[in-house]
């Protein structure tokens, strides 16, 4: 399977990419190149693009998610973020492969990544529909406690961690899993 190459010409169309919060000064002196309907604006480089929005994750046809700079957090409770990707960050998205897995970070939260990246080893590869389905209930296992009710464990947080370690390297669903704790 050959990787496609995006530029500025194809990288809006079904794509997933993570952008890099950057400083607002990475684009003085830069020329707008287009300013979508929704209202982000583009500034085209050679070896990538830069996005203003207010919105990120779900864009048009696109999954582009910032990661947020932690030293750029003057602006914090803007929702305006620039963001910066270069070409080689766009990966192909449909909702039929198997394309994506997911990550829980140290301070619980919990990404997903494209196979494509490359922190991707051998993790179990979902569809973007039961990826979204995945994290929607790994939050609420990480949130909430009311799933604990009936299961045998006097440590909520190691059978948490076991609960979830299952969900994300097998592809049984939370139901079978519990069972396994009754």
């Amino acid at each position: 399977m050959t990787i496609k190459t995006y530029n500025k010409t194809n990288f809006h169309r079904y794509t997933f990419c993570v952008f890099k919060e950057v400083s607002a000064d990475a684009i003085k002196g830069l020329k707008l190149n287009f300013k979508s309907k929704s209202g982000s604006s583009y500034y085209f480089v050679d070896n990538g693009v830069y996005r203003l929005s207010n919105h990120w994750g779900r864009a048009a046809n696109c999954k582009w998610r910032l990661i947020n700079d932690t030293i750029n957090n003057n602006t914090k409770n803007d929702r305006t973020k620039l963001g910066f990707a270069e070409w080689s960050a766009f990966y192909a998205d449909n909702d039929f492969e198997k394309l994506y897995f997911i990550e829980i970070a140290s301070d619980n939260e919990v990404n997903y990544f494209h196979k494509n990246g490359s922190n991707y080893t051998n993790q179990i590869l979902r569809t973007s529909g039961e990826t979204t389905k995945l994290i929607k209930q790994i939050r609420n296992l990480l949130d909430d406690t009311a799933w604990v009710k009936h299961l045998k464990s006097d440590n909520v947080e190691e059978l948490r961690k076991q609960i979830i370690n299952r969900l994300l390297h097998s592809n049984q669903s939370f139901q079978e899993i519990r069972r396994d704790f009754l």
